[in-house]
């Protein structure tokens, strides 16, 4: 296996902090090589040797990716798949697959895996299907670019375009920057006080209502006629999230 990392834009999170990757592999030399061809593209990196620690450990680490081997010592990668689909439906896979096991690469794209490798394979190689991956399927952005994406919505943050599925959002200042604090927390439940602070600079007190009004502008603008992304947690805040 080479251990030249990619020479392409990173990637990050949108709100700057790094992407987060799991290792689900028993061979230690192999998950060590790709811990550390993965640390190189600047990704924050995390390995479990069984199936019951990358549960636990996908629980605790929120993973925007995972590399996942089919052949594990307790249960196999299906069963990790589901696993972790029923805590996170969103978060893509690459599975790693024996090279003459062609049903467990058809069984693992049938269960929803995202995408597959075959042993031996390139680290370039890996490192290139996740960025993919992720780019397709989850919440990141290149440093490089001023492109926001959150599932199907788009921002770009230089000419303030927002589109949903491709069709153009019109939106007034105020709204953008609302829109714009949501997006680069994607998932992270924000209170009315850090959006009143982020994005009018008030310090909390009685003001609580304007936040419910633009959030309804917004749901009007974003979600009318599609799955919705902004979500109501009652009592804490709102949310937004890919629409699953």
């Amino acid at each position: 296996m080479s251990t030249a990392p990619t020479s392409s834009a990173r990637l990050q999170r949108p709100d700057g902090s790094a992407v987060r990757v799991l290792v689900v592999d028993d061979e230690s030399n192999l998950t060590e090589l790709l811990s550390m061809a993965l640390r190189y593209e600047g990704w924050e990196v995390r390995a479990a040797a069984t199936g019951l620690k990358a549960v636990k450990v996908a629980r605790e680490f929120q993973p925007d990716a995972v590399v996942l081997d089919m052949m594990l010592p307790d249960f196999d990668g299906l069963e990790v798949l589901r696993r972790m689909r029923a805590d996170n439906d969103a978060v893509p896979v690459l599975f790693l697959t024996a090279k003459d096991a062609v049903e467990d690469r058809v069984a693992g794209l049938t269960a929803g895996g995202d995408d597959y490798v075959t042993k031996p394979f390139s680290l370039e190689e890996v490192v290139a299907r996740l960025r993919a991956l992720m780019r397709r399927t989850t919440v990141v952005a290149d440093e490089s670019s001023s492109v926001i994406a959150v599932g199907d919505l788009l921002m770009d943050e230089d000419s303030h375009e927002v589109t949903r599925g491709g069709d153009e959002i019109h939106l007034t200042a105020t709204e953008f920057e609302l829109l714009r604090y949501l997006m680069r927390n994607p998932k992270r439940v924000l209170s009315k006080a850090q959006i009143l602070d982020r994005v009018w600079s008030y310090d909390f007190g009685g003001q609580a209502n304007v936040v419910e009004l633009y959030i309804s502008y917004l749901r009007k603008k974003v979600d009318a006629g599609r799955p919705p992304m902004i979500h109501t947690m009652r009592g804490v805040g709102y949310v937004l999230k890919p629409a699953g």
